[in-house]
C-alpha cells in the first residue's frame, strides 16, 4: 500500500513560536547541518520566526542525515525512507513540505500518519507526541528488534526508552540521546550528533519520577 494514502486528516492546533534567541541557538548549536547544505531552508520561507513545530521537523529531517540504518531495514533498495507521526500530528503541513523532493541515504522520502502502534512496522523514524507518549512501552514491545528511531517530546521520554527527546529549555530546542536505546535500535549514530546531544540512559521505573 502507498504509504500516502494512509496520510489521515488531523486538526490544526496552536503552535507556539520560537523567538530570535533559540533561532541563533539552532545555527550554533548544529553549524554541522547547515554546512553539509541539508538543512531544508523553505520549511521558514514565509514564516520571520519558526514556530516549534517548524523548528522539530527540521531536527527530525537532520537526524536522518547523522544516523546510519543498515540495509535490512528497507525491504528493497527502491522502498522509500518512512517517517511516520503516531496519532495526532502537530506538524501540520510542515513535514510534507520539508520531505518534498528530499530522499534520504538514497531512499526517497514518505510520509505516514499512523492511528495506531500496528501500523509502525515499516517505520524508520517514529515520531511519538506528547498526546501518544502513554503508548512508549506498547512501542518498544512493538518495534522490538527493529532499526527504528523514536523520536519523542515528552519530560523522560528517553530515558523511558525512547531513543530521542526534545526539550524546550529557556525557548531554545534542545535533544537528548538514550544511548542504550540507540544500541538496542542497531542505528549508528555519528559522533558529531551524540557530541551535540545530552546523553541519558535507561532509568529503572522504580527511579523515575
Amino acid at each position: 500500500m502507498n504509504p500516502h494514502s494512509k496520510t489521515a486528516a488531523f486538526a490544526r492546533t496552536p503552535r507556539r513560536r520560537i523567538s530570535a534567541p533559540c533561532i541563533f541557538f539552532l545555527c550554533l548549536q548544529i553549524p554541522l547541518l547547515f554546512s553539509v547544505g541539508c538543512f531544508p531552508v523553505h520549511l521558514f520561507a514565509q514564516s520571520k520566526t519558526p514556530t516549534e513545530y517548524e523548528l522539530k521537523a527540521a531536527f527530525l529531517f537532520n537526524f536522518a542525515r547523522f544516523v546510519e540504518w543498515p540495509s535490512s531495514a528497507f525491504t528493497t533498495p527502491q522502498s522509500p525512507f518512512l517517517i511516520c507521526v503516531l496519532g495526532t500530528d502537530p506538524f501540520g503541513s510542515t513535514l510534507d513540505d520539508a520531505l518534498l523532493r528530499h530522499s534520504i541515504q538514497g531512499h526517497p522520502t514518505a510520509l505516514l500518519r499512523a492511528k495506531h502502534v500496528s501500523d509502525i512496522n515499516s517505520c524508520q523514524i517514529l515520531f511519538v507526541p506528547s498526546s501518544e507518549s502513554h503508548r512508549l512501552p506498547e512501542i518498544t514491545v512493538k518495534l522490538r528488534g527493529q532499526c527504528v528511531l523514536v523520536i519523542g517530546e515528552n519530560e523522560n521520554f528517553a530515558a523511558s526508552g525512547g531513543v530521542i527527546q526534545f526539550s524546550l529549555e529557556e525557548n531554545r530546542i534542545r535533544f537528548l540521546i538514550n544511548t542504550d536505546a540507540a544500541d538496542r535500535s542497531g542505528l549508528k549514530f555519528s559522533s558529531k550528533l551524540l557530541a551535540l546531544a545530552r546523553i541519558v540512559r535507561d532509568t529503572p521505573p522504580g527511579a523515575r519520577s
